[in-house]
């Protein structure tokens, strides 16, 4: 099968190929998927370049999320199976081969049904966005009526927190660090969009909640943030906090103040999310994309020999949207 792959850490392109490699074969409680679209993510970028840790094997094919159609299974997986269109996370993770290929082998838990009505591009937009925004607005109960900040909101897991917020019910703010990207904040249904770099933001907040604040906050750089979000924060409120400029940052906090507000600071690292709580967003995610409710923006979309560019727009954030490889 034709495939993408690097065996050594470093640049896209000084190490990322595409070239035949052996096809595998499902083992015990195992799919294998014929991938149709790969879905890039900034943990992809990170694993090449050594981010955080050294490559756990001597090749890898990269890209943990997906979407195509089941086309063998292993022992303990019913045949019925065979033939499903679903949408995949985690594949390459604690493995040496994700979806960057023609085929792919995952778990048969993390090959979720894919409705039909559902692209092959929506599915492989899935995956860790949809499942780290579910965790982080979710996880400390149903936000139906409440009220939400995302930052990042023109950001793939900032679009996927609106979209799956207003779905659910809540009243959704976003914070966006261009005009440029108004226009997606609010494409992804956010009821009000603020300029990070031109407003004052607890001041629009306050003014916007009739400064009760808000009940959550979804953040994609906490360390930048953390005097915005104290401001905004209501009582009691939440703080899940899902990425990190670098390995080595580190916080301090108003302690104080954040007793007072009652706090609570959530940090979401979506492999190490219990299964029974990816299980309940799962059903959520599946139930919105059935809806229509869920429609991310694709900012590129390229085939499987052109995944140094899709590597490299992500990397430098020149892409507004979700990063796709076409496999097939």
């Amino acid at each position: 099968m034709r495939a993408a792959y690097y065996n050594r850490q470093g640049e896209a392109r000084d190490v990322l190929a595409v070239g035949e490699v052996s096809t595998p074969q499902p083992g015990p409680g195992e799919v294998r998927v014929r991938i149709h679209v790969s879905g890039v993510n900034p943990t992809d970028i990170k694993a090449r370049t050594g981010f955080s840790a050294t490559m756990a094997f001597p090749r890898i094919i990269p890209h943990q999320d997906g979407a195509g159609i089941i086309d063998a299974v292993g022992d303990s997986v019913p045949e019925s199976r065979l033939g499903e269109r679903v949408w995949i996370f985690e594949a390459q993770y604690g493995r040496a081969s994700g979806t960057a290929a023609e085929y792919a082998i995952t778990l048969a838990t993390n090959a979720v049904p894919l409705p039909r009505n559902v692209s092959f591009e929506v599915g492989a937009s899935l995956g860790i966005p949809a499942l780290t925004a579910h965790r982080c607005l979710f996880a400390d109960g149903d936000i139906k009526g409440r009220r939400v900040l995302v930052h990042g909101g023109a950001g793939v897991v900032g679009t996927a927190a609106i979209l799956l917020a207003k779905w659910a019910g809540a009243w959704v703010a976003a914070t966006v660090l261009s005009d440029d990207h108004v226009a997606v904040a609010k494409a992804a249904g956010a009821d009000l969009v603020i300029n990070l770099l031109k407003e004052d933001v607890p001041a629009v907040i306050r003014s916007q909640t009739d400064s009760r604040g808000v009940d959550r906050i979804v953040d994609v750089n906490l360390k930048a943030n953390l005097a915005i979000d104290m401001a905004c924060l209501a009582q009691g409120g939440v703080v899940s906090s899902y990425a990190t400029g670098q390995a080595s940052d580190e916080l301090s906090l108003p302690l104080l103040k954040a007793m007072v507000g009652g706090c609570v600071f959530r940090f979401v690292f979506i492999y190490n999310v219990p299964f029974e709580a990816k299980r309940d967003a799962i059903d959520a995610i599946n139930a919105c994309i059935a809806s229509g409710a869920y429609v991310p923006k694709i900012g590129m979309q390229v085939p499987l020999d052109r995944i140094v560019e899709a590597h490299e727009a992500l990397e430098t954030g020149s892409v507004v949207g979700k990063v796709l490889v076409d496999i097939q």
